[in-house]
């Protein structure tokens, strides 16, 4: 049923995500500028929301929260058609991305509560092989958007993601029942992961490795077109080729994680893989040649894609394994609210590093993944610490 349901929503992501951008410019009318600081805003937005609504979760059912999230997030999508200020978009997109990152809190709080500890990463990989094929199907269909470029077809797009989004909340009532977590003492603070520094360092760690998302989304793409010789084709080729990777390998990679002993090396290798394709992404710039500069690309996304697959595997297994039982939904916000930093700071940092420093900027960026894939370690080990001594350390 989850992956159903994800696979439901993300085709209309994919056709959302690849049509949003014009569809706010060309038909709303809002200026590139203004739709950067609305969304900036809106995924600051969602880093904030995402720990209470997974509490939300615990407290009331993941289930019932996750239907109630996936109609939000529908009804968000369906306001983008009447918000024709720069206000009102802002607000809508504060929303809708809270929306989104309370819907992944709590759909990963009732993964964790339908599937055993040793099967969340496998059957997350799975997970997330099913959103990107959605995504990839999506994309398709925006593209065709795209290529009628006018108003109506825009409409249609956000039609079908309301539409989508609604079936995904369809799909989830059909799942299992997970209880909600028992009511703890009055003592106990009700957001006790705000209180958890040892899963605060983790969560910061996996937020710098998430950087990847807007790497391949953003900064990839304007580095091929305007520091390399390559075609610019070449840029619907790599996101084909990230996606269809995702799919029919990342499964087998999260195989591997079974612990957070394996999940740790898992991050450790990743971030120097990463590191790896930031230095071939660095020569690419030297080629003079199209198709050399092309092959050579072709090359970085391969690795950087099966670094992303590697810290996927490794970082959703830390997440599931540090978070106490009956409270999966706000450990679960919290350390996916690296996802909406990345996205609300990514842009900016990942530019100013690839477009302005170059090849030195990739090198640096390079570091900051293999730094934070090692340190790794250590933190989930001095999380694991305090778990079997039966406190949280705070900060």
């Amino acid at each position: 049923m989850l992956a159903v349901a994800q696979l439901t929503n993300s085709v209309g992501d994919g056709a959302y995500y690849v049509t949003s951008a014009l569809y706010f410019t060309r038909v709303i009318g809002l200026s590139p500028a203004q739709v950067g600081l609305g969304l900036t805003i809106s995924w600051a937005a969602g880093f904030l929301a995402a720990t209470p609504l997974g509490h939300l979760a615990d407290r009331h059912g993941p289930r019932a929260t996750s239907i109630l999230l996936a109609l939000t997030t529908s009804a968000c999508v369906g306001s983008f058609l009447f918000a024709r200020s720069f206000p009102a978009f802002t607000g809508v997109a504060c929303l809708y991305a809270s929306s989104q990152c309370g819907l992944t809190a709590a759909r990963q709080a009732l993964l964790a509560g339908l599937v055993t500890a040793t099967e969340r990463t496998r059957i997350r990989a799975y997970l997330q092989s099913s959103t990107n094929a959605g995504l990839a199907v999506g994309a398709a269909l925006g593209g065709v958007a795209l290529r009628v470029d006018t108003p109506a077809a825009y409409l249609a797009v956000f039609g079908m993601d309301v539409l989508a989004f609604l079936a995904a909340a369809a799909v989830l009532r059909r799942a299992p029942h997970v209880p909600p977590a028992p009511v703890s003492s009055g003592r106990e603070p009700k957001l006790a992961v705000l209180r958890d520094a040892p899963y605060a360092v983790v969560s910061f760690l996996n937020m710098l490795m998430l950087l990847h998302i807007p790497l391949i989304g953003l900064a990839i793409p304007l580095w091929i077109v305007e520091r390399t010789q390559a075609p610019a084709w070449l840029v619907s080729a790599l996101l084909v080729l990230n996606t269809l990777s995702v799919v029919a390998f990342g499964v087998h990679i999260a195989r591997r994680v079974t612990g957070t002993v394996t999940a740790t090396r898992s991050v450790r290798r990743a971030g120097l893989v990463l590191l790896a394709s930031c230095a071939v992404f660095a020569v690419s710039s030297a080629c003079g040649s199209p198709w050399v500069a092309a092959a050579v690309l072709l090359v970085a996304a391969g690795v950087q894609t099966l670094g992303e697959m590697m810290q996927n595997a490794g970082g959703w297994e830390i997440g599931f394994a540090l978070a106490p039982a009956g409270k999966q939904g706000q450990y679960q916000g919290f350390f996916a609210s690296g996802f909406a930093v990345a996205r609300m700071l990514g842009p900016l940092l990942l530019t100013t590093l690839v477009l302005s420093w170059g090849p030195l900027g990739w090198l640096l960026l390079g570091v900051v993944f293999a730094a934070a894939g090692i340190a790794m370690g250590p933190a989930t080990r001095w999380a694991e610490r305090t778990r079997r001594a039966g406190e949280l350390v705070t900060s």
